[in-house]
């Protein structure tokens, strides 16, 4: 059953499906804030989102900065 699938996936990775898929879905993202200039809002949609603010508050949350930032920062580090 779909509960039990869930219970199971819990404890083989420690992350329900929900957050699995959420970080696949933010690893994703941050490759492409690297690799184009596409708008963030293009990205969010691109890798499965619904909504901007909805990517926004999960790559916060996941990554601990706003994926504008993030990406101003990791192209600022790699310039130097």
């Amino acid at each position: 059953s779909e509960s039990h699938f869930c219970r199971l996936f819990k404890e083989a990775t420690g992350l329900t499906l929900t957050d699995y898929v959420n970080r696949c879905r933010v690893e994703w993202a941050k490759k492409e804030l690297l690799k184009t200039d596409q708008r963030v809002s293009e990205i969010a949609f691109h890798v499965g989102y619904q909504s901007l603010s909805q990517f926004n508050r999960c790559f916060a949350r996941i990554v601990g900065s706003s994926p504008t930032r993030w990406r101003t920062e990791q192209i600022k580090d790699a310039a130097s």
